[in-house]
């Protein structure tokens, strides 16, 4: 039986941190046995609001590559590839923007959200606002039949599928595949001060940190603030560490946590050892993986070469296809250049 197949893309913007394994990697890793699965680096994603700070991509790239390898992704099992060696996404992407209403770009709600929460930077370019057909073209090049997705990313594969009809009902012709979403339940990790986990807000645990670092950054996850000494009683649904507690210990040490948080029969210092011993416990494997890839640099790049080759012989059928049905495949009338 054929699998249905499987894309997802993480950009190149910085390093990959706990956050990202829980919402993103994890999930990835345990769909590889039932999909056809497509992963890749999105490092032209990442010019969209990083084109100023180019310095880092390269080593983002290969930090990525190295993290998929430690957290389970095998390239038996899955593409693994970086958008940018593709072409045909940027042709298709071309052949998109021409039938986008800029109405239908304009409507995404994280478009007006960045904009007004992202104050630092000049966002007002069309690679920004144009970022939903690039993201299209990604999908749809390889016909995925779904696409991993959180909730704030359902309006871009929306507009995926109305870019799709458009172009089916314009020429005539069946070429994509309209893209489902792939949700699924997924713990929400805070950062250690209780915001988003970000590279941003300097409040994120990396995957490419030593336990050491780990350790020092678990013991400054801020705690219940009305709990100043260990005698105060605390209350563990205004702490941050017991939300790190909820995914990284089990249901008994919980409880117990919790009892003795309310009794203030234990203190934060005692509750975040724990919490510390218990993260490294469980993510031990994945730091042992990634202990074996540092340093393997050629191999990882070799990897992420053999992926993209697989992946653009899939490209450039799928933006053959698309040519003929637009009456606009000159690659066939002069050959030998594309």
């Amino acid at each position: 039986m054929v699998k249905k197949r499987v894309l997802s893309g993480m950009q190149t913007t910085g390093r990959l941190h706990l956050g990202n394994l829980l919402g993103a990697l994890n999930i990835w890793v345990g769909m590889q046995d039932e999909y056809d699965c497509y992963y890749f680096a999105a490092d032209w994603h990442a010019l969209a609001s990083n084109y100023e700070q180019t310095e880092e991509l390269s080593g983002n790239l290969l930090d990525l590559g190295v993290n998929w390898l430690s957290a389970g992704l095998d390239p038996e099992k899955s593409v693994l590839f970086v958008q940018s060696l593709i072409p045909e996404h940027a042709v298709l992407h071309l052949l998109f923007s021409m039938i986008t209403p800029i109405p239908w770009l304009e409507r995404v709600p994280s478009y007006k959200e960045k904009l007004e929460q992202v104050a630092n930077k000049d966002l007002h370019t069309y690679g920004f606002l144009g970022y939903p057909v690039l993201q299209a073209a990604d999908i749809v090049i390889y016909k995925a039949d779904y696409v991993p997705v959180g909730i704030d990313q359902l309006p871009h594969l929306e507009l995926a599928r109305e870019i799709v009809r458009r172009f089916h009902d314009i020429y005539g012709a069946r070429v994509f595949v309209e893209p489902q979403g792939k949700m699924s339940e997924v713990p929400k990790l805070p950062g250690l001060d209780g915001r988003k986990m970000s590279k941003s807000y300097s409040n994120a645990i990396y995957l490419s940190d030593t336990r050491e670092e780990m350790t020092r950054k678990i013991k400054k996850i801020v705690t219940d603030p009305a709990r100043v000494r260990k005698t105060d009683p605390g209350d563990p649904e205004k702490c941050v560490a017991f939300n790190f507690h909820k995914i990284f210990s089990s249901p008994e040490q919980n409880l117990e946590t919790e009892k003795e948080c309310r009794s203030a029969s234990r203190g934060c210092v005692d509750c975040k050892t724990m919490l510390a011993k218990n993260v490294l416990h469980k993510i031990g494997p994945i730091l042992d993986r990634r202990a074996y890839w540092s340093g393997r640099n050629q191999e990882v790049y070799d990897i992420l070469k053999e992926g993209s080759i697989k992946a653009r012989k899939v490209a450039k059928d799928t933006l053959e296809e698309a040519e003929e049905a637009m009456k606009f495949n000159f690659s066939k009338l002069i050959p030998g250049v594309r």
